[in-house]
């Protein structure tokens, strides 16, 4: 069994590091990582400018491109066949709800999905200090346990067309894990800031985005489970279309009809 595996904290980060290590026993493991954090760069794909490959062992590269582009590539040129699966992460920071439009470590498994193999993202939720306004450092190494747990149990399940499963671990020891939980994607608020700047030259710069304010309650969704002390293991489907919608438009618009 062949298996890619990339992020988009970078090649150095530890959590790809220990997840290839963690998986090293089920088949044949190649690392396609961004050279660089490439947080929130999103489904982007390097179009207009060369790409760098970077060898740094055997079946162990990272790019300059995009998490999306570590696929691609990894696929397309380094493999030159698709691998039996494409796992992501693990990421230093969650990717609940709504991030996962943003993440650049969900997309890497979008990218997998999208040619139709079994493709998985994994996140670690980091947890605020009691008291303090600082978080714990990863345990990446309880993180990437829970990670080969999930993926043994699910090997033999087959996913639908287009489908990968976006999993999220909350960063706290393993006897506190209160277990796995199947969860739909719920909606992560931020508060909307743009801070205005001027650089030593006198020029405006602008820094974009704000603070965590909170998820839209529902028991159902991953950032519940998550800040139940679960893992949440939730499936998500590159088919964005809203059927209810859909109906009522196809009602609204019937076919022939201007």
């Amino acid at each position: 069994m062949k298996i890619l595996i990339s992020n988009d904290d970078g090649f150095d980060s530890p959590g790809i590091q220990l997840l290839a290590k963690a998986v090293e026993d089920l088949g044949e493991v190649y690392v396609v990582a961004p050279h660089r954090e490439r947080s929130t760069a999103g489904h982007s794909l390097t179009l207009h400018k060369p790409l760098r490959i970077m060898e740094h062992g055997p079946r162990r590269f990272s790019t300059s491109g995009t998490p999306a582009d570590c696929i691609y590539l990894g696929i397309h040129y380094l493999l030159k066949d698709k691998p039996d699966l494409i796992l992501s992460g693990i990421n230093r920071g969650a990717n609940l709800g709504t991030d996962v439009f943003y993440s650049g470590t969900v997309a890497a498994a979008r990218e997998g999905a999208l040619m139709n193999i079994k493709s998985y993202s994994f996140s670690m939720v980091s947890m605020p200090v009691p008291g303090t306004a600082e978080r714990e450092s990863f345990n990446f190494e309880v993180g990437s346990q829970i990670a080969k747990d999930v993926l043994v149990k699910t090997l033999k399940v087959p996913f639908p067309s287009h489908t990968l499963v976006n999993v999220n671990i909350p960063n706290i020891p393993l006897s506190e894990v209160k277990g796995i939980e199947i969860a739909r994607q719920g909606f992560r608020h931020y508060k909307s800031e743009v801070t205005q700047g001027l650089d030593p030259r006198g020029k405006k710069y602008f820094w974009v985005g704000g603070p965590y304010r909170g998820f839209e309650k529902s028991e159902a969704s991953d950032c519940h489970a998550v800040q139940e002390k679960y893992v949440s293991v939730t499936p998500l489907t590159i088919d964005c279309t809203h059927n209810e919608f859909y109906a009522t438009l196809k009602r609204t618009f019937p076919k022939g009809v201007s």
